[in-house]
């Protein structure tokens, strides 16, 4: 089982930086993330990575920079230096509160940041980027068109992603005295790089770079058709299970064995990593529930009413097996599709059962599969009488 929590660190310059913590049960590890430029903590792949790394036994801690989301502060009055702060105050966090980090993971501009923080966290032991720049200054090329106007008049506001930003001329003068490269070989840490060939944002020439510059244990995976910032959740999902099976070649196994729930009991709880997003616990088993994002969900699970039709179909074709194997009837496989709909005008739902049989089998046997299929348990309890009793969790 795992929470997320939403939590508050003071950044580099006193003021209240959001955070969140994905934290499971017995984390065997720490990791920090450190979002991409103008982005923010709850991006999507920052949540698909955090989720994951959670799975494997391993709390995130993922920010907003100081001006950007819900952390205090102002974004004009921030660069690349502020952010390489914020992270080590988060670092610091972490260290103080519950454990240092022993993974950085870094996308675009964060990419660069957890390579420049890196040498200052001895407990790291490897450092994750995707789609990082080989510079701090490379980030200027998203407003080439106004870097005139910033550099005469000391501030210009830009538009980045859709949005005004104030950026000031001490912004284009610290990305240009940043050189990170230089550190990387002597950082004694595992790296891994993660870029897209096609990043159209920043070029598939810095993984290049920052592969060359770092000594091994060093790894690079490419992301395909990623676009630059994963929005495709297949996209982000391999990058996570990717960072996730990386980063336990470097950590401590993990040794902790979650209890499992008693038999009949099931939990649901949201995970906070998307909207409508639920884990959903039986026995030692976990599954995941949302909505599709036609209607506003994450569709990282089925929905409820999957679940429903799922168990009908899953409790249908045990039963018929169970029976098929005590009557020595020859089924070699059972399929069952199922569908839901309301009758239009009435309070009526109804389900429609399509039960697919392969095998040498008679007339009878078909129609006798067929009436048992109505005496399934899952069945049975959907025809007859429920009831259900609510009831508030004391505090």
């Amino acid at each position: 089982m795992s929470d997320s929590r939403k939590i508050e660190f003071q950044g580099h310059s006193g003021q209240m930086l959001a955070a969140r913590l994905d934290m499971p049960d017995a984390p065997r590890a720490f990791a920090l993330f450190a979002h991409c430029f103008t982005c923010g903590k709850d991006i999507f792949a920052a949540q698909r990575i955090a989720e994951r790394l959670t799975s494997q036994g391993i709390a995130v801690l993922r920010f907003d920079f100081t001006g950007i989301g819900s952390s205090e502060g102002e974004f004009a009055n921030t660069n690349f230096s502020s952010n390489v702060a914020d992270l080590l105050a988060a670092v610091d966090y972490l260290r103080q509160t519950y454990r240092a980090p022993s993974l950085l993971i870094g996308h675009s501009l964060g990419g660069a940041a957890v390579l420049a923080a890196g040498p200052k966290v001895p407990e790291a032991v490897g450092i994750a980027t995707i789609a990082a720049p080989s510079s701090a200054g490379h980030i200027t090329h998203l407003f080439t068109g106004s870097i005139d106007e910033i550099t005469q008049n000391g501030i210009a506001e830009v538009m980045l992603a859709g949005r005004p930003f104030t950026i000031k001329k001490q912004f284009l003068d610290d990305v240009a005295s940043q050189d990170f490269l230089g550190h990387l070989a002597h950082m004694n840490k595992a790296l891994l790089v993660c870029h897209a060939p096609l990043d159209d944002t920043v070029g598939v020439e810095n993984a290049n770079t920052i592969f060359t510059a770092a000594r091994h244990p060093k790894s690079f995976v490419s992301l395909d058709s990623a676009d630059h910032l994963l929005r495709k959740r297949a996209d982000a999902v391999y990058a996570a299970d990717i960072i996730a099976a990386w980063a336990s070649r470097y950590l401590p196994e993990n040794t902790a064995k979650e209890a499992a729930l008693e038999p009949g009991l099931v939990t649901v709880a949201e995970t906070l990593t998307g909207r409508y997003a639920n884990e959903v616990r039986a026995t030692h088993h976990h599954l995941k529930a949302s909505e599709p994002a036609d209607i506003g969900g994450d569709d990282s699970g089925p929905a409820p009413f999957d679940y429903l039709l799922g168990a009908l179909g899953a409790c249908t074709s045990i039963t018929l097996r169970m029976y098929a194997e005590r009557k020595a009837i020859p089924v070699e496989r059972i399929g069952v599709a199922l569908r839901m709909e309301k009758i239009e005008g009435t309070e009526i739902t109804e389900m429609t059962r399509e039960i697919a049989l392969e095998g040498d089998l008679s007339h009878e046997d078909r129609e006798k599969l067929l009436a048992i299929a109505g005496r399934c348990p899952v069945h049975r309890t959907l025809t007859g009488e429920i009831r259900i009793n609510s009831v508030l969790k004391s505090n």
